[in-house]
C-alpha cells in the first residue's frame, strides 16, 4: 500500500484552518497578507476576487490531499515547483482525496461532494480518459481544478491542498478525535517504507494522530472505495465538530503553524476572514455530504470508477446551485 492516505479531514482547514488560521495569519503576520493574491496592481486581484465571492454569498473550492514526497511533505515540495506556460506544475503527486466543498456565508451551511479517486474522466492534454486523481500529478492544482470543472460543468476557481503531516499534528493538538469505529481495522505491509501496520479495534474511542492516520488509510470495506469515502466523511464531520469546541481556541497558534507548513490555497484571505463570524451558525449534524454516483469497472488492466452521468448532473445541480455552468 502506498503512502496516499488523504482524507476528507481537511475540509476543516477551510472551515477551521482556512478560516481560523487565516484569521490568525492576518492578526499575527500582516506582512504575509500583503504577499497573498497580489498582482502588478497590488491588492487589486485579491480585492476583486473577494468582492465576487461576497456578491455570491458563498464560496466553492476543491479540497485535495496529496502524497508525501520522500518524507519531506508534499506541500513544501509543490510550493517550490515552477509553473509551465499553461500554469501547470508537473508534481508527480496524485491526489488521494478530492472533495468539492461549498461554504455559504449567509447561513453557515457546508456542502461537500466526494469524488472517488478512480473516477474515469477526460484530463486536458491526455490522449485517453484517465483516473481523476492523476490530474494533480500531471499539472498540479490548476490542472486538477480544470479537470473537475470540465467533469462536473461547474464554475470552480479555488483550491485547498494539504499533505498527511497535518493530520497527525492537528489531531494531536486538539487531544484526539472521538469516533465510533464500525469494524475491526487490520492491515499489515512490512514492505512499505516505513512498514505499515493498521490495527484498530471496533467501538467508541479517541484516536490520536497516529491512529487517525491508520483509520484514514484503511481500505478494506465491503463497499470498496465508497466505504472508505463514507468513513472519511464521518471522520471529517466529527473532527470539525470537536475541533471547533471552545476549549480548542488556545490551539490556534499550533493550527497557524501547521497551515504554513502543510497547506496551500488560493482562497483570498479577505474571503476567508468573512467566514469566521459564521462559525457559530454551522449545524454540524446537517452538513450536506454526498458522493459521485457510479460503479467500479475493469477496463483493460485497470479498475476504474465509472460515474453515472445523468445522476451526477442532477446531484451537482442540486448541491451547487449558482455555480453550474449553463
Amino acid at each position: 500500500m502506498k503512502k496516499k492516505f488523504w482524507t476528507t479531514f481537511f475540509v476543516s482547514l477551510v472551515v477551521f484552518s482556512a478560516l481560523f488560521s487565516l484569521a490568525g495569519l492576518y492578526l499575527f503576520d500582516e506582512d504575509s497578507v500583503i504577499s497573498i493574491g497580489e498582482d502588478d496592481n497590488g491588492y487589486l486581484d485579491e480585492e476583486e476576487k473577494a468582492e465576487e465571492i461576497e456578491e455570491k454569498g458563498q464560496i466553492l473550492f476543491l479540497l485535495m490531499g496529496v502524497d508525501d514526497l520522500e518524507g519531506q511533505g508534499g506541500i513544501r515540495a509543490i510550493k517550490k515547483m515552477e509553473e509551465d506556460e499553461n500554469g501547470y506544475k508537473r508534481t508527480g503527486m496524485r491526489t488521494d482525496t478530492m472533495i468539492l466543498c461549498k461554504f455559504n456565508y449567509e447561513t453557515g451551511e457546508i456542502t461537500m461532494l466526494s469524488i472517488p479517486r478512480d473516477s474515469r474522466v477526460n484530463i486536458r492534454g491526455r490522449k485517453s480518459m484517465d483516473k481523476i486523481n492523476h490530474a494533480h500529478s500531471y499539472g498540479g492544482p490548476n490542472l486538477a481544478i480544470q479537470t473537475v470543472k470540465d467533469f462536473l460543468n461547474i464554475d470552480l476557481e479555488y483550491y485547498v491542498t494539504v499533505d498527511y503531516y497535518a493530520v497527525k499534528e492537528i489531531v494531536d493538538a486538539i487531544g484526539g478525535v472521538e469516533l465510533d469505529v464500525p469494524q475491526r481495522m487490520y492491515y499489515s505491509d512490512p514492505t512499505d517504507s516505513p512498514p505499515l501496520l493498521i490495527d484498530i479495534q471496533p467501538g467508541l474511542q479517541t484516536l490520536n494522530g497516529d491512529k487517525a492516520l491508520e483509520y484514514l488509510r484503511f481500505r478494506s470495506y465491503p463497499e470498496g472505495d465508497i466505504g472508505r469515502v463514507k468513513a472519511q466523511q464521518y471522520f471529517m464531520k466529527e473532527f470539525i465538530k470537536q475541533a471547533l469546541q471552545p476549549k480548542n481556541i488556545v490551539k490556534i497558534p499550533k493550527m497557524i503553524q501547521t497551515y504554513f507548513n502543510y497547506v496551500d490555497t488560493n482562497i483570498p484571505i479577505t474571503a476567508a476572514l468573512k467566514a469566521v463570524p459564521k462559525l457559530n451558525d454551522i449545524d454540524f449534524e446537517n452538513i450536506k455530504m454526498a458522493t459521485i454516483p457510479g460503479e467500479g469497472r475493469d477496463i483493460g488492466p485497470h479498475n476504474y470508477y465509472i460515474p453515472y452521468e445523468e445522476e451526477t448532473r442532477q446531484l451537482v445541480e442540486e448541491m451547487f446551485e449558482g455555480f453550474v455552468l449553463r
